[in-house]
């Protein structure tokens, strides 16, 4: 039976339930959004025309270009941020992995999370209809997370929050009821270039527009061929498993980003001490092992001796 709490007063409890397990920053939105998702839909059709998203066909679903076509009848959507930051050095001579895939499965810790989040709504609210999203999910999660006003898309088209930086994975929570919305995020980036300019293989063709084909993150997490291409070869330094350093080379990861102490984020001892020869000798089976409950399962044994293979630097 729906209980007496005002929409503001629901929104609140929404947002503090999710601060409870673990996520911030939180923000809601409500549907249709603002003009501005009007243009970050029309964006993301110019850049799959422009072919940025290389292979990833996925990108071009017509979900992803209405959220109702998730919901039915959705009205609100709660934004979540959950920080993977760790201050923790990989061991001197080891390859570099992407930090968002240290600790667990950021999909099912983040799932896990939001079923606590929507369970709570629903005692609230019984009639209400809810849908948990994370990034396999066919929605505009940034602009969505830009709406609800956790942070704003940064040039390098990572969501960037002013006191928490990039470290973070999304995740949200469509909801058919109707909460109260937060003011949507402001572009803090100014006249900043650090990410274009750091890029090694200039992946930012300009701000806000990344270039999946000549992306790093792309060719050693998505890229299914035998062999990389060479200019991606000659760039990779010792990155095996995604890259960084578009978001370590940002002002506002620079300044006292604080550390999870969420135990699902804390990086697995191999990530941080994986050697070429390691990636390159290990058979499958001992690939299984070390993959297991990690986003990097992704990557397929044969592509991390094939990225291992591609590293010059070591």
């Amino acid at each position: 039976m729906k209980t007496n709490k005002t929409k503001n007063e629901l929104s609140l409890g929404l947002k503090k339930i999710a601060v409870q397990q673990g996520f911030n920053p939180v923000g809601i939105a409500e549907i249709p959004g603002s003009e501005r998702m009007k243009l970050r839909t029309a964006a993301l059709e110019r850049w799959i025309q422009n072919g940025n998203q290389a292979d990833m066909d996925w990108m071009s679903s017509s979900k992803r270009q209405n959220i109702e076509n998730l919901l039915e009848g959705v009205k609100s959507v709660l934004a979540v941020g959950l920080n993977y930051h760790i201050e923790v050095e990989k061991k001197p001579g080891s390859l570099s992995i992407a930090r968002y895939a240290w600790g667990n499965d950021y999909h099912n810790v983040v799932k896990k999370k939001l079923k606590h989040v929507a369970a709570w709504l629903v005692t609230q609210r019984p009639r209400s209809k809810c849908k948990i999203c994370v990034d396999t999910t066919p929605l505009l999660d940034k602009a969505w997370a830009e709406e609800a006003g956790i942070g704003w898309i940064g040039k390098n088209s990572n969501l960037i929050n002013p006191t928490r930086g990039s470290w973070m994975v999304l995740g949200h929570l469509l909801s058919t009821e109707e909460l109260t919305p937060d003011k949507p995020g402001k572009s803090l980036c100014g006249k900043c270039q650090a990410c274009l300019e750091a890029c090694p293989t200039n992946a930012i063709t300009e701000p806000f527009v990344v270039d999946s084909n000549r992306c790093l993150a792309y060719h050693t997490i998505e890229n299914r061929n035998k062999s990389l291409p060479l200019e991606i070869r000659k760039s990779m330094g010792t990155w095996i498993a995604g890259c960084d350093i578009c978001q370590e080379v940002c002002p506002w990861n620079q300044k006292g980003v604080p550390n999870s102490n969420d135990p699902e984020v804390l990086p697995k001892e191999w990530i941080l001490e994986l050697t070429k020869s390691q990636a390159i000798e290990w058979d499958d089976a001992v690939w299984a092992e070390k993959l297991k409950g990690s986003a990097l399962k992704r990557i397929k044994p044969w592509m991390w001796r094939r990225n291992a293979k591609s590293i010059t630097s070591k």
